[in-house]
């Protein structure tokens, strides 16, 4: 026990470690090789962290099993990883220069953010772990928007210190995820003052939320957003964003999700996860190296599965 508390606390210190050494070159070395060093560090982590590895070809085995060859699993894999690396130095950049990014990341569907927002209610943005989401509501704090997002805390807190000292630079309000009801007073209030709420509902919820389908799978899934709108009439609106083959970015912003009526309210809440869960799952088909694959999404498992 002792022994596997030393590994953790310098696993947190060499990633802190890393972190700011990372950043320190980030601010170096010429934008033009950015993205080479990130590919470096993604080819290193691939190779080295194992428990991850493990994790993201298991999930797409999950997903894609059945419809891709070992090889295309292992090429989305890789990609993730990627992509992820990409994302982290991309924050790290940015972090000095935000307003970088008005050229950087592109808008679609703004309308339906502004035509929600002038109904006054707030607008809850429905999202997932997917592409570099941090530059979504960066983007959005730069253009101006008042938005906050529902994060877990980090488990480090010398890495969560440098990422909410860098949200608020930006602009954007942490909310957390804990505990649950300071979370749910806190996006109330954002909400009732008009303001935008991020809510990734694309991970493992444990008992705390609904079971519902995704890539053919029950998932243990937040119930927040759908309950936030019954209760402040907010719009829900998905969002998501995409890296381009530039590795620019473009943010979608869909049609607000008109809630689905049900039998009853615990019904209501099923049908609508449910949609929000497809919406996500279709994105995650046409662009699977964009998600977060490094996470056990169906770790949890219903205990009757015929009630769900």
């Amino acid at each position: 026990m002792y022994s596997k508390k030393i590994r953790k606390s310098f696993s947190r210190f060499a990633a802190w470690l890393g972190i700011n050494i990372c950043s320190l070159i980030v601010k170096v070395i010429p934008t033009s090789y950015l993205y080479a060093f990130a590919k470096n560090i993604a080819v290193l982590a691939y190779q080295f962290s194992t428990k991850h590895r493990k994790i993201a070809l298991d999930g797409l085995g999950i997903a894609f099993g059945k419809e891709k060859s070992s090889g295309e699993i292992e090429r989305i894999a890789k990609d993730c990883f990627i992509y992820m690396a990409k994302s982290a130095v991309e924050l790290m950049f940015f972090f000095d220069k935000p307003q970088a990014l008005r050229s950087r990341v592109q808008i679609q569907g703004r309308e339906n953010i502004d035509k929600a927002l002038a109904a006054g209610r707030g607008v809850i943005l429905v999202s997932a772990h997917f592409g570099n989401f941090p530059l979504l509501l960066g983007r959005l704090a730069v253009d101006g928007y008042k938005v906050g997002g529902i994060m877990k805390p980090m488990h480090d807190a010398k890495m969560e210190k440098i990422f909410i000292k860098k949200r608020e630079e930006f602009g954007v309000k942490t909310i957390y995820s804990q505990p649950r009801n300071e979370c749910v007073n806190s996006s109330i209030h954002a909400l009732r003052n008009n303001e935008l709420v991020f809510i990734p509902i694309d991970q493992n919820f444990g008992t705390g939320g609904i079971f519902v389908d995704f890539f053919g799978e029950k998932a243990a899934t937040a119930t927040g957003p759908v309950i936030l709108a019954q209760r402040t009439k907010a719009a829900l609106i998905p969002c998501f964003i995409l890296r381009q083959p530039d590795d620019q970015h473009k943010i979608i912003f869909e049609a607000e999700l008109k809630l689905e009526k049900g039998k009853n309210s615990g019904d209501v809440i099923l049908v609508n996860i449910q949609k929000l869960t497809d919406i996500i799952e279709s994105y995650i088909r046409k662009y699977p190296a964009e998600w977060g694959w490094i996470h056990r999404r169906w770790k949890s498992k219903p205990v009757n599965k015929e009630v769900f």
